[in-house]
């Protein structure tokens, strides 16, 4: 069954940013699936996660799939410094620091300006995503019915931010660097290392005692493995949009904001949308705990625990069938009612 899919650019002008700076002549890239209604009330919004594009996110979109574009119009807009929207590795001026908040002021922009859209039904978002959806619940207030946080959190914890700061360091240490994220050639070795820290905490331990990248996955060994699926997959993106994605990920924190001053559950308790929490029992970034820590300052959620062993993966499950319908009846649950 088909529906209808539309992609483009919204031209943002000179984006002014919350920390300094200026992305020049700033673009939004967009993808949506299926038909805004009559009454502009039935849109989803869902932001992309760490690197990923819209293409990348399309998988859980169909009519028997998490998202069904046949009820839902289904706005993916993407991230800065993804490759697609405006990125720190094309643009000479990028900002030394973009934060969530200003993604989700041009997602924002995006849809009351070009779809004509003030209220959506709910933000749906996986990881970076999740923290996206976070942010549009606490700076939209009543705009914002729904939040679903899949595998992520309302400010980076301080576990979460010594992994970014080794990826960070990582980048830093390779004699292409020229400081401030900006490199004078492809750190092809940095770019290796980073993505075997990365294959560490991107799926449990657990995951690799029973050794599912050979059993589930198909690959011949370990080594094999890392380079299919963690080398090469990084190794396609570029430098700067790495770094510049990690910044974005490491300062992500909804109570940065002057209303509320660094105090993260007067922030959690001021969001009007009815949040529900998915996070993956063994997930090494955003802690199960962290989300009941969330919960209790939320005026109207619900935590539910993904029962995996795929780490950050059973968030975004493609090919994973147990973990797929969990979300898949958790999500259209919550958006039924």
């Amino acid at each position: 069954m088909s529906w209808p899919i539309a992609e483009g650019m919204f031209e943002l002008g000179d984006l002014k940013v919350e920390h300094g700076g200026v992305i020049p002549q700033a673009r939004l890239a967009w993808q949506s699936h299926g038909t805004l209604n009559a009454a502009r009330d039935n849109v989803i919004v869902y932001p992309c996660s760490y690197t990923a594009t819209h293409d990348d996110l399309s998988w859980l979109i169909g009519p028997d799939k998490i998202l069904d574009p046949l009820q839902w119009f289904i706005v993916i807009p993407d991230m800065f410094s993804n490759g697609l929207s405006s990125s720190a590795a094309d643009v000479e001026d990028f900002p030394g620091l973009v934060t969530m908040r200003d993604n989700v002021l041009a997602q924002r922009r995006l849809l009351t300006e070009h779809f004509g859209v003030d209220r959506v039904a709910a933000v749906y978002g996986f990881s970076m995503g999740a923290g996206q959806a976070y942010h549009w619940a606490a700076g939209f207030g009543e705009s914002v019915e729904r939040a679903i946080v899949v595998c992520g959190s309302a400010r980076t914890s301080i576990h979460n931010r010594v992994f970014l700061s080794g990826l960070l360091r990582t980048l830093e240490a390779a004699p292409e660097h020229l400081g401030n994220g900006r490199f004078a050639a492809e750190p092809v070795a940095a770019i290796r290392a980073f993505s075997h820290i990365y294959a560490g905490w991107g799926l449990s331990q657990d995951f690799y005692r029973a050794e599912l990248f050979r059993t589930v996955l198909g690959a011949p060994d370990l080594e094999s493995f890392l380079k299919t699926d963690w080398e090469d997959s990084f190794g396609a993106h570029r430098a700067a949009n790495l770094y510049a994605q990690a910044l974005t990920w490491l300062a992500a924190d909804i109570s940065a904001d002057p209303r509320y001053e660094g105090d993260l559950p007067a922030a959690l308790s001021a969001i009007q949308a009815r949040v529900l929490l998915l996070p993956s029992e063994t997930d090494l970034y955003f802690r199960v705990a962290d989300n009941a820590v969330e919960l209790a300052s939320l005026k109207q959620a619900e935590l539910r625990a993904i029962p995996s062993i795929w780490g950050h993966r059973a968030g975004s499950p493609q090919g994973l069938e147990a973990e797929t319908e969990f979300l898949r009846t958790a999500v259209r649950g919550w958006l039924a009612t």
